[in-house]
């Protein structure tokens, strides 16, 4: 099968029913130990399962996130859809553990994804044959390198994901210009020789105004960024991480994902390319792509997260099927 391309917009007429009434998720806090680090998740069951044993999706956010970002309606969607969800925070980020605070290390999350993944599938009520992964951003591209590497995952689902380091690198110089890259990696440089001396992180904001020295510095992603995560979240990762990003490409791993994959991508996106998400879902052969006309935070809330969490439900139902 070829990959399937779909534009949608938000002035069409949808023939769908709206959802019907259900009773809330329940959500349980659990933990699992990755590395020897404690991480911390939220576990959603479906309000009644239809079946003796049903999925599990396992969830993550991207760059600098937390479960607390805007996550939870997507889990309380797929919860009451029928499906287990299990939304972590990574090591040294949110209600997980780890020092030093804010640290970003792309091996590391890759590790807690496989802890996460096997956490569920040793959950009560859970298929362990039925494992499915979400992410969005960075995330997104997380959850290709995992599916690659563990043949056992039944399908994936990436949202805006970040599948080409070197792209997102170019796009940021592009919006911020070249002296804030130089700046940013001056910033890199001085975290790294902190790293050696054993000293506390050298840390940078993840979005700014345009301007600032930033992971992200324009005006839409710290505009969007601060319209989705919590007033108590730190904004704000250890420099060093400039180092990988820009030679992290989850775009490589794509041929290597067997499984059903849903890929949308964001047709305004300034932080990840969604050229790069319509390669990967070509490379796929199989893989559903769906382009939606917003920019990357967009997806996160009112008719993006609509459109969104509808098409992911429909998949997953497809996918998952027992």
């Amino acid at each position: 099968m070829n990959c399937q391309t779909k534009v949608r917009d938000f002035t069409r007429n949808d023939e769908r029913a709206p959802e019907p009434r259900v009773a809330t998720a329940a959500r349980r806090d659990i933990e699992f130990v990755s590395g020897g680090v404690t991480c911390r998740a939220w576990l959603y069951a479906p309000p009644i399962p239809a079946e003796p044993l049903a999925p599990c999706i396992v969830m993550a956010h991207g760059l600098g996130g937390t479960r607390e970002g805007s996550l939870e309606p997507y889990a309380k969607r797929f919860a009451r859809a029928g499906f287990y969800v299990l939304l972590f925070d990574y090591r040294y980020l949110g209600a997980s553990d780890g020092e030093p605070r804010q640290l970003i290390s792309i091996p590391r999350q890759l590790d807690d994804w496989a802890a996460a993944i096997a956490c569920a599938r040793k959950l009560k009520g859970v298929d362990p044959t039925r494992i499915a992964l979400w992410g969005t951003s960075l995330s997104g591209g997380h959850v290709f390198t995992t599916a690659a590497r563990d043949r056992g995952i039944a399908a994936i689902s990436a949202q805006c994901p970040m599948l080409d380091g070197a792209a997102s690198v170019r796009m940021f110089t592009q919006n911020a210009g070249l002296g804030a890259g130089a700046r940013l990696m001056g910033a890199a440089l001085i975290d790294t020789a902190r790293a050696l001396l054993g000293r506390e992180p050298y840390r940078v904001p993840l979005v700014a105004p345009r301007g600032h020295v930033a992971a992200m510095a324009s005006d839409d992603a710290y505009a969007g960024c601060s319209a989705i995560m919590p007033p108590a979240w730190r904004n704000e990762i250890a420099a060093r991480f400039f180092w990988e990003m820009p030679f992290y490409r989850p775009l490589r791993y794509a041929a290597g994902v067997k499984c059903p994959a849903l890929v949308i991508a964001c047709s305004k996106d300034s932080v990840a390319s969604p050229h790069a998400a319509a390669k990967a879902a070509k490379r796929m052969g199989s893989a559903e792509l769906i382009e939606l006309p917003i920019g990357h935070f967009d997806i996160y809330l009112g008719e993006g997260f609509e459109a969104s969490s509808r098409e992911q439900v429909d998949f997953f139902k497809r996918a998952l099927a027992a």
